[in-house]
């Protein structure tokens, strides 16, 4: 079968591998969908230190069940059939460890990840392991939802994760920074579930802005090369500042303009994390102190997150298949990368 295998920092190579034999508690999936993001270029460009290369990357993924280890029922209590339709999650918390048993998995010390320790899901087939199947991160996808909506699911789980640290309440005023397929994400659910009031996307690459406007409509956009964004943030507020802010890329000036336009009470998720090289920021301490600021982090999701995500793809609480807005053949897997560099795609999903 062919497969994306990445052996080192830009050398990632589409070839031809042994199809995978499935284990007894092991599940093999025919990949329908596997989706991409920015952490798929950064693990082009640097690897990542839990990546054991050589490995199968993709961690975005939708499929059909092909096969059911002999063991996965009675080992785990699930029951599998060939033909169903299945997500899978990519971050994969022990279910043992004090994070865990507290209900923290997001935050699980021993997790391990599809694409990184398991082989993942730019290939035509791929095994679910065990240690997804024991902590039920095999979900099954509700009817009238595709393959490559449920791809989207995970991405769409980190957002759920980050939004729910939050404490949003209806009517509370939103600011974006970011408008990848990520903020956009962030947009919809949080106008879908928590009924939020006034939202400001705000990007520094007009075209994405523009694109991502059409499809999520905020109610304000801002171009953050052009103009001050806090300040601007201020006025379209009436000098109160936005009571919650995401920043939904890797850029250090976003997070610090986040401190600067909360309103009193504000909540700050820092979604986005900073590149290894300069992960510091500059924080007003007495601003954080007088506004009585929350500032969070929030870092992938937990399993539960992903049925969740499923559940409002499902209803149209949240809807994101217009978000993809390519479609790449498993041949032209690489080319993926660059479109989600370039920011010339909302979501861009490869289809083996």
């Amino acid at each position: 079968m062919k497969a994306l295998r990445f052996y080192a920092p830009e050398d990632v190579r589409l070839e031809d591998v042994p199809e995978p034999e499935c284990g007894p508690r092991e599940v093999k999936i025919k990949v329908r969908n596997c989706s991409t993001c920015g952490t798929d270029v950064k693990i082009f460009h640097n690897g990542h230190q839990n990546l054991s290369p050589p490995r199968t990357i993709g961690h975005e993924i939708a499929g059909e069940v092909v096969e059911v280890g002999a063991e996965v029922e009675s080992a785990f209590g699930t029951s599998w059939t060939p033909g169903d339709r299945v997500q899978v999650i990519a971050a994969v918390p022990c279910g043992e460890c004090h994070e865990c048993r507290k209900g923290w998995m997001a935050v699980c010390e021993n997790q391990t990840s599809v694409g990184y320790q398991y082989d993942g899901g730019f290939a035509e087939y791929m095994l679910v392991p065990e240690q997804v199947l024991k902590v039920d991160g095999l979900n099954r996808i509700p009817e009238g939802v595709g393959f490559d909506e449920a791809s989207a699911a995970e991405p769409f789980a980190c957002a759920i994760n980050a939004q729910e640290l939050l404490g949003i309440e209806e009517g509370d005023t939103l600011v974006v920074f970011g408008a990848g397929p990520i903020g956009c994400m962030h947009i919809r659910i949080a106008r879908g579930v928590h009924k939020v009031g006034k939202v400001v996307l705000v990007d520094v690459n007009a075209e994405r802005l523009q694109m991502s406007a059409d499809a999520v409509q905020p109610d304000e956009v801002i171009n953050g090369a052009e103009v001050d964004v806090v300040e601007r943030v201020m006025e379209l507020t009436g000098g109160r500042g936005a009571d919650v802010v995401i920043t939904a890329t890797a850029a250090n000036v976003t997070q610090e303009q986040a401190i600067a336009m909360a309103a009193r009470n504000g909540r700050i998720s820092f979604f986005g994390g900073l590149p290894k090289t300069n992960p510091t920021i500059t924080c007003d301490s007495n601003v954080v102190h007088y506004r009585q600021l929350h500032i969070h982090g929030a870092n992938g999701s937990a399993p539960e997150h992903n049925k969740r995500a499923l559940e409002y793809i499902a209803t149209g609480q949240v809807p994101v298949k217009d978000l993809i807005t390519e479609r790449i053949p498993l041949e032209r897997a690489l080319e993926a990368f660059d479109i989600v560099k370039s920011g010339k795609a909302i979501k861009v999903t490869v289809e083996p």
